[in-house]
């Protein structure tokens, strides 16, 4: 991609099925744990709202619990309760009428990381009470002191992907554009195509073809589902980053299947496999190569992430060809407007992107440059 008509790499416009989004840059999914009863909170309106405000094309939702025992922790948010629906409501619609933010939902079932604190009292710790009982596709704990997960029958195998289904209706019933399936990290689905997490023996274990069955069975649910032109990508984890795990080759492959399926895009993380493989902040760029592989070689729209923090790195990855779209989550916790400081960095409609209720200082402020500009200054 080389910059067309004036116009910045990064603002270029990418369609998504029947979604068109005004630009390239994503606001990772970002678990907030702030959630009541599985609920959105004014903390979400504010979180998300103002992002959306801040210029990138699409925001996706933090990991979204398709069931109350599928939340990672009881601070999470879910999507199976009508009041949830309610309250994810209000988000979405703040989000279209006050900015021109496509808004997605990252839809999860927690597995074997389930039933522990919210991140900043202890990421994976078992809860001191009131724990759930948890599942897996193999009885194997997510670490030494968690719990040891039950290993999920035909008749569970069936209640969770019924409860994928129900949470994709109420995300189209809530107003988002789009959902992204979360098969990364080691919850679930990402247990499921790891053979670190999945050592079964029977048809949905072995190879990697059989690791790819469950999910790929949920997956085709949700795309019967929905309707035509709503998106879903896929988040999976491009390479387990552990010996005995998946790798960069089986992530091509996992991509190529769920291309075949109908997923429009993947959004290329990695680690998290066990509490032994975390996920790791990577260095800048790191895991750019993974969505290079997928873009070009199973030939779906690539979503990279990973320590991207700068407008040139961003514009190199789509110079470079390296992905579709660029997302960004530290960045956006630093500064929510950092789209909009790139307009104004890179002199590109540095003024048309603010709100409209933020646009007198901005004109005042252009104003004074041109002035200073043509006396000299």
């Amino acid at each position: 991609m080389s910059e067309t008509n004036g116009t910045p790499p990064l603002f270029e416009p990418y369609q998504l099925r029947g979604v068109t989004l005004e630009n390239r840059v994503v606001v990772s999914p970002m678990d907030m744990y702030s959630a009541v009863d599985g609920c959105p909170t004014d903390w979400h309106l504010v979180h998300y709202g103002t992002r959306a405000m801040g210029g990138a094309g699409y925001v996706v939702a933090e990991g979204t619990g398709v069931s109350e025992t599928g939340r990672i922790t009881p601070g999470c948010a879910g999507l199976y309760r009508d009041d949830q629906v309610e309250a994810w409501r209000r988000v979405t619609d703040f989000v279209h009428e006050n900015t021109r933010a496509k808004i997605g939902v990252q839809i999860c079932h927690s597995g074997r990381r389930g039933s522990t604190k919210r991140m900043f009292h202890g990421q994976d710790d078992p809860l001191p009470e009131g724990n759930w009982d948890i599942i897996a596709p193999s009885p194997i704990p997510y670490g030494a002191d968690n719990q040891v997960p039950t290993q999920m029958d035909r008749a569970l195998m069936d209640e969770v992907h019924e409860d994928f289904r129900r949470a994709a209706l109420n995300a189209v019933a809530a107003g988002f554009d789009a959902i992204e399936y979360h098969c990364a990290h080691g919850y679930l689905l990402s247990s499921f195509i790891s053979p670190i997490g999945n050592q079964r023996y029977d048809e949905y274990g072995g190879d990697l073809d059989g690791r790819l069955k469950y999910p790929l069975e949920v997956f085709d649910s949700l795309r019967a589902d929905v309707p035509d032109e709503f998106p879903i990508g896929v988040r999976i984890s491009a390479s387990d980053l552990v010996e005995g795990g998946n790798t960069d080759d089986d992530a091509v492959a996992i991509s190529r299947a769920f291309k075949e399926h109908g997923a429009d895009y993947i959004a290329a993380s990695s680690g998290g496999a066990a509490k032994w493989a975390p996920v790791a902040r990577p260095a800048p760029l790191g895991y750019v190569p993974f969505a290079r592989r997928i873009k070009h070689e199973a030939g779906i729209t690539a979503i990279c992430v990973g320590n991207i923090n700068s407008i040139e790195e961003v514009n190199g990855i789509l110079v470079r060809e390296e992905a579709d779209l660029v997302a960004l989550g530290r960045q956006f916790l630093r500064d929510p407007y950092w789209m909009l400081h790139a307009s104004q960095e890179l002199d590109y409609k540095p003024f048309d992107m603010w709100p409209i209720q933020y646009t007198t200082v901005p004109r005042q402020d252009r104003i004074w440059r041109k002035d200073k500009m043509a006396a000299g200054g």
